[in-house]
């Protein structure tokens, strides 16, 4: 059995000004630094073999942190990366009129081919997403690997491996520095392949922080 692990970036200046990031980058807080430590501590006993991260920034310096817990390197996956944005990126969310407040919520409602103009769409993001765990299956035997990757991101490939479309209603609150594990396995009891063990743990953190689109 193959057990992987996935971890939201730490919290960082634009989602504590709920602005909207995408593939644009923003610098972690010192909160989010501390989350990302607090990850570090939490699984440094896993036997973690494998730090692979999105290659944005956010991504990379709280997988930097983490690595370093572990005993590890980091990998750059760009396939890890958050949705695009498109349009909206770098926006602040209060700010949105009617009209691109619409298309934001295409991607969280239940839209089928929902998408922000010049942005992806939540199957494109699944695509991708599914790619990278699965290039997990090619790591040498007694990998434990690690994924640092984003909210929507993550939100959506453990839905999908669930059995949810892409497009379905976004119900799965994953804080930054949260830790799901997924596993790859036979089982009796469990449809063989992708199995999702946990999702969204922040036990491991002092004060998680705000979801950023919500207040």
């Amino acid at each position: 059995m193959l057990q992987v692990y996935l971890v939201r970036h730490g919290e960082t200046v634009w989602n504590a000004a709920r602005r909207i990031q995408g593939q644009s980058d923003s610098a972690l807080t010192e909160k989010g630094e501390q989350q990302a430590r607090q990850v570090g501590e939490r699984v440094k006993s896993l036997g973690i073999t494998h730090v692979i991260s999105s290659d944005l920034g956010r991504t990379r310096r709280t997988a930097e942190i983490i690595a370093d817990a572990c005993g590890c390197s980091v990998t750059l996956d760009a396939r890890l990366r958050e949705l695009n944005m498109g349009v909206l990126e770098q926006r602040p969310i209060d700010t949105l009129s009617e009209e691109e407040e619409g298309w934001r919520r295409t991607l969280v409602n239940g839209t089928e081919n929902g998408r922000i103009p010049q942005g992806e769409s939540m199957a494109q993001l699944a695509e991708r997403m599914h790619q990278a765990l699965n290039a997990c299956l090619d790591l040498p035997a007694g990998s434990r690997p690690l994924l640092v990757s984003h909210g929507m991101a993550l939100g959506v490939l453990i839905s999908t491996l669930l059995g949810l479309p892409a497009h379905a209603e976004r119900r799965l609150r994953l804080r930054n520095c949260s830790l799901s594990r997924v596993d790859h396995q036979q089982s009796a009891w469990l449809a063989t392949g992708w199995v999702v063990e946990t999702a969204g743990d922040v036990s491991h953190l002092d004060l998680p922080a705000l979801d950023e689109l919500q207040r």
